[in-house]
């Protein structure tokens, strides 16, 4: 009965088209190609990344060439989408493909990088071949594939092995006199920094970062001098040595051409040296600017509400739950300072809010020890001119003064003043941003065999008018 039962489900396959399963291991089948996919798709990867890097190395290259530092910018651009994707086997076949006519150099790279493993259907990259090949790279490309082993090394945490590729580096760098190399240079500047930084030895490099500051600055390097000076505060910061950082301040002045991330690091830290100082109305103006120019896809930090509202209940539940985080962070000084702004901003909503009310509410509302407490930061925010109020210190209250007519004041004028301004600046700035073909200005100009046509024309057109002149007298 069951060799008749698997005839007649055969020959029901056979009248559908459809063909009899093979007998055969379908599961160790369907394992192996399973097993066997991952390492293709890290196969494809990998030769994916090393094409991006002979890209950028082609840019760079164009660059030099063509001394139009754009392209190099585009491939520092993509910089952080490469670095996601480095591993040993591709760094080893970029620096074994590229070093080919210097052995010391790239004996020295590889030892920092483990042997990959040979695998079937392993592409060789050989982006140099033939008379390439004997040519030494260019100190901008070498900076960029040296710089690329840098990256890798710190992602992966091997901060010692990067201290020393780095340290090389930038010896390489310092004894070159390159316009091309500025750009790299300040980003090998700032990965140098960071390996020090993660090392704990971020003095180390002080020194050194002020010589090189110094030749940025006579070499008219508006890269290196935004890098270095961004990274020269942040050294200063990290070991609160703000009177440094604010003479640093005030005897530089930063490019106005540095790109926007630059801009927005350097506000960043003049804000906190300002509000170290007390100023803190220009802290609030540098730190404001320093948002707007900062990329507006990343993460926002912790919410204000508390420091708007002026509640000081939910300040200090947000100080004991982020108190670590604020310390890890540097900013836990700024952070207690804001104590004192919460209290404010409560005197004024209470202010607003009652025209007459004893300081013991007060006291109570603010959460303060006593109502003696309560009538020192009133009569210190009258005479700061937060609120407009009289103590009555006998009967212990406070009376608000009628609101007086804003209009009237020259505030509404000041204000509409400081947002043209801003507006003014932002277009300033923009049109100096703005990128222009090269040479797209001599489209327009006519070339010198135009012109000498032209001129013969012009002198052949006044000699005829000369003839007809002559012809037309009698």
């Amino acid at each position: 009965m069951k060799e008749l039962t698997a005839k007649k489900r055969d020959r029901t396959r056979e009248s559908r088209g459809e063909k009899p399963k093979e007998p055969g291991p379908e599961p160790a089948a369907a394992a192996e190609a399973e097993s066997g996919q991952p390492e293709e798709d890290s196969g494809r990867q990998d030769l994916n990344t090393l094409e991006d890097i002979r890209e950028h190395v082609k840019q760079i290259e164009k660059a030099v060439s063509g001394k139009e530092p754009r392209f190099v910018l585009r491939a520092l651009r993509a910089l952080p989408s490469t670095s996601r994707r480095l591993n040993p086997n591709v760094l080893h076949k970029a620096v074994s493909g590229f070093y080919t006519s210097n052995a010391a150099s790239k004996e020295f790279l590889l030892s920092f990088l483990e042997e990959p493993m040979d695998t079937e259907g392993d592409v060789q990259f050989r982006p140099r071949t033939g008379k390439a090949a004997a040519t030494p790279l260019i100190p901008e490309v070498e900076a960029y594939l040296q710089l690329l082993l840098v990256v890798y090394l710190t992602n992966n945490k091997r901060y010692t092995e990067a201290q020393k590729v780095s340290d090389d580096l930038l010896q390489k760098i310092s004894s070159q006199n390159r316009r091309a190399l500025d750009l790299v240079a300040a980003k090998c500047y700032y990965y140098h920094c960071r390996v020090y930084e993660f090392l704990n030895q971020l003095d180390a490099v002080r020194s050194f970062l002020h010589t090189r500051l110094r030749t940025a600055t006579l070499r008219h390097d508006s890269d290196g001098q935004a890098t270095l000076l961004n990274l020269l505060l942040r050294n200063y910061l990290q070991y609160n040595l703000y009177d440094q950082a604010e003479k640093l301040v005030s005897k530089s002045v930063f490019p106005e051409l540095a790109n926007n991330n630059e801009w927005a690091r350097y506000l960043y830290y003049t804000g906190r040296i300002k509000a170290i100082q007390l100023e803190y109305s220009e802290a609030r103006r540098t730190l404001t600017n320093a948002l707007r120019k900062a990329p507006q896809h990343t993460r926002r930090g912790l919410q204000t509400n508390s420091v708007r509202t002026g509640n000081l209940a939910k300040f200090n539940q947000v100080l004991d739950q982020f108190g670590e985080k604020f310390q890890t962070d540097g900013t836990y000084t700024l952070i207690i300072r804001l104590r004192h702004n919460v209290i404010k901003t409560g005197v004024r909503m209470i202010s607003l809010s009652y025209s007459r009310i004893s300081l013991a509410d007060i006291a109570q509302k603010l959460q303060l020890d006593s109502p003696e407490d309560a009538e020192f930061i009133v009569a210190k925010a009258i005479r700061d001119g937060v609120i407009e109020a009289s103590i009555n210190h006998e009967k212990g209250y406070v009376q608000s003064k009628e609101t007086m007519d804003i209009y009237g004041t020259r505030e509404p004028q000041l204000a509409f003043h400081q947002r043209i301004s801003f507006c003014l600046d932002i277009h300033n700035m923009s049109v100096k941003a703005m990128r222009f073909p090269p040479k797209a200005y001599n489209k327009d100009l006519e070339s010198a065999e135009e012109r000498r046509e032209r001129e013969q024309q012009d002198l052949e057109f006044a000699k005829e008018m000369a003839e007809d002149d002559d012809d037309s007298f009698p």
